[in-house]
C-alpha cells in the first residue's frame, strides 16, 4: 500500500514541476498577503489591536485558505481530466490516492508555512525563541496538511470547478468566524459555539495562542493538539471513504 502511495506522490510531484504557475501562485500569494498584513497593522493605532496576538493566527489562516482552495480546485481538475479514473483502472485504491496526494503536497505546504512564519517574524519583529518558532511552524504545517485533506474531501463532492467554487468561501467563512481568530468563542451565542469543532483553525488557533500568550489559561488536550490530530484522522477517513471514480 505504501509503495502505491509513493508512486502516486511521485506522479503528482512530476506534475507540479510541469506547472510552474501553480507553484509560483502557491508561494507568491502568502508572501504578498503577509506584506499587506504588515501594511494594515502599520496603519492601525487602536489599543485593542495587538499585532503579536493576531498576526500568527492570521498567518496560519492564510496558509489554511491557500492550501485548501488550491487543492480543492486541483483535485477537481484531476477528476475532470480523467486522471483519477486512470488511477483506479490501474489498480490504485482511494487510500493510495489520498495518501499520495497528501505526501506530494506536504512539501509545498511546508515551504508555504515557513514563508509565512519567517515573513511575520521579520516584518513584525516577533522575537520568538527557536523552540517556539519551530513549534509554531509545526502547528501551521499540520494545519496545512489538514487543509489539503479538507480540499480533497470537498473535491469529492464536485464534478467540475464551477461546483467546487461555492464550497471554498463556505469553509473559509466557518474558519474565520468560528475559530476564535477574530472573536473569542465564548462571546458567541451558546447555540452556535459547537460549530467551532468542525474547523481545524479552531484547534490550531488554540495551540498558537497557548504558545504566544503567557496570560492565557492552559488548554486541555481535546481542544489543543489532541483535537488537531483527531480531526486529521477523521478527515482522512472521510476523504478516503467518499473518493469515488465517478
Amino acid at each position: 500500500m505504501f509503495a502505491n502511495m509513493l508512486a502516486v506522490a511521485r506522479r503528482v510531484m512530476n506534475q507540479l514541476r510541469r506547472d510552474p504557475r501553480l507553484i509560483a501562485l502557491s508561494l507568491l500569494m502568502p508572501t504578498a498577503i503577509v506584506y499587506m498584513l504588515s501594511l494594515f497593522f502599520e496603519g492601525v493605532d487602536v489599543p485593542i489591536f495587538k499585532p503579536e496576538q493576531f498576526v500568527v493566527p492570521i498567518g496560519a489562516f492564510i496558509v489554511h485558505f491557500i492550501t485548501y482552495a488550491l487543492c480543492a480546485i486541483v483535485l477537481v481538475r484531476e477528476r475532470t481530466s480523467g486522471t483519477l479514473s486512470r488511477m483506479f483502472i490501474s489498480g490504485y485504491r482511494p487510500v493510495d490516492v489520498i495518501g499520495g496526494y497528501l505526501l506530494a503536497y506536504s512539501g509545498l505546504a511546508l515551504v508555504q508555512s515557513l514563508i509565512v512564519l519567517i515573513g511575520l517574524s521579520l516584518l513584525f519583529d516577533l522575537g520568538y525563541s527557536i523552540e517556539v518558532f519551530l513549534t509554531l511552524g509545526g502547528i501551521i504545517w499540520l494545519l496545512a496538511l489538514l487543509s489539503i485533506t479538507l480540499g480533497m474531501l470537498a473535491s469529492n463532492f464536485a464534478r467540475s470547478e464551477g461546483q467546487v467554487f461555492p464550497m471554498i468561501p463556505l469553509v473559509i467563512m466557518f474558519s474565520a468566524f468560528f475559530s476564535g481568530v477574530i472573536l473569542p468563542i465564548d462571546r458567541l451565542p451558546d447555540f452556535i459555539q459547537p460549530v467551532r469543532f468542525i474547523t481545524p483553525m479552531y484547534y490550531a488557533n488554540n495551540n498558537i495562542q497557548a504558545l504566544i500568550d503567557s496570560s492565557r489559561a492552559p488548554i486541555d488536550l481535546l481542544n489543543g493538539w489532541g483535537g488537531l490530530l483527531l480531526y486529521g484522522v477523521v478527515l482522512l477517513g472521510l476523504a478516503t471513504y467518499t473518493l469515488r471514480e465517478q
